[in-house]
């Protein structure tokens, strides 16, 4: 399914939806096609019976980031400065948060670059798995920018604030092996067998209860702005949620049965 040209959408029933970035001449940089078409991708997916979302950049790069011909058609324009911000607010901003407060969990398939707001489009994401030729890097100061895309909400998060800023201070590229060792990827993957370990990676989340992981995810997602209590109180209302479904059930059968559970989101 083609959602524009720009970006792609495939759906398996009960299985995961695949984004795919299709702008491989501009190495899937986040033109607006990319970034409206990556919203009304992730809003069709939220009426689906996918278990997870992938997202991949199609020929060899996951995101170069920011759009540099929307950059330097603006610079030739003249287009105020107030206008370019506005521009970024409807795109990127909308993008990111929608991403961040996913309700289906999301898995990032780097193969390639994800540089400048391509790599936050990437540690937005819940888990990242990367090929061991991808790269990364903060460059927003090579085209004399600041940072956006939420680098200053995600980035520190992960790698601490000191270690953020010298990714932002620097502009360095990296590879995926420091990129692990970061946190910023979960697993990196010989390139020649990454295609076949997404896809054992994908089918073993799906193969699980959907429900109690989409409040799983979501809870660890907000675990580090609560209190202790704040989170055993939600954590406690989400169970109370999750012990009438049907998989709940089949779970503890399956346990108790010494088989593997067969789990329908019900």
């Amino acid at each position: 399914m083609a959602l524009g040209d720009a970006v792609l959408l495939e759906i398996e029933d009960d299985g995961p939806a695949t984004i795919t970035l299709n702008q491989p001449d501009r190495r899937n940089a986040l033109s607006a096609e990319i970034s409206d078409g990556l919203l009304e991708a992730l809003e069709e997916i939220k009426d689906s019976d996918a278990r997870c979302v992938v997202i991949e950049g199609a020929g060899g790069s996951f995101s170069a980031g920011g759009d540099i011909q929307r950059m330097t058609d603006a610079l030739e324009e003249d287009v105020p400065a107030d206008e370019r911000v506005r521009s970024l607010e409807r795109s990127t901003n909308d993008m990111m948060t929608t991403l961040v407060d996913y309700p289906i969990p999301t898995i990032a398939a780097i193969d390639g670059a994800a540089v400048g707001a391509g790599a936050n489009l990437a540690i937005a994401c819940d888990v990242q798995l990367a090929s061991d030729r991808a790269a990364f890097g903060f460059v927003f100061r090579q085209v004399g920018l600041s940072v956006d895309a939420g680098t200053s909400y995600l980035l520190p998060r992960i790698v601490g604030e000191n270690v953020a800023k010298e990714l932002v201070l620097t502009g360095d590229i990296f590879g995926a092996d420091r990129a692990k060792d970061l946190g910023l990827v979960n697993h990196v993957y010989g390139a020649e067998e990454f295609d076949d370990q997404v896809d054992a990676f994908v089918e073993k989340v799906v193969s699980g209860p959907p429900i109690a992981l989409r409040h799983a995810n979501r809870l660890v997602g907000e675990g580090l702005e609560k209190s202790l209590d704040q989170a055993l109180t939600d954590e406690a209302v989400a169970q109370g949620i999750v012990f009438d479904t049907e998989d709940h059930a089949e779970g503890v059968n399956a346990f108790l049965e010494d088989r593997d559970p067969e789990f329908e989101g019900r």
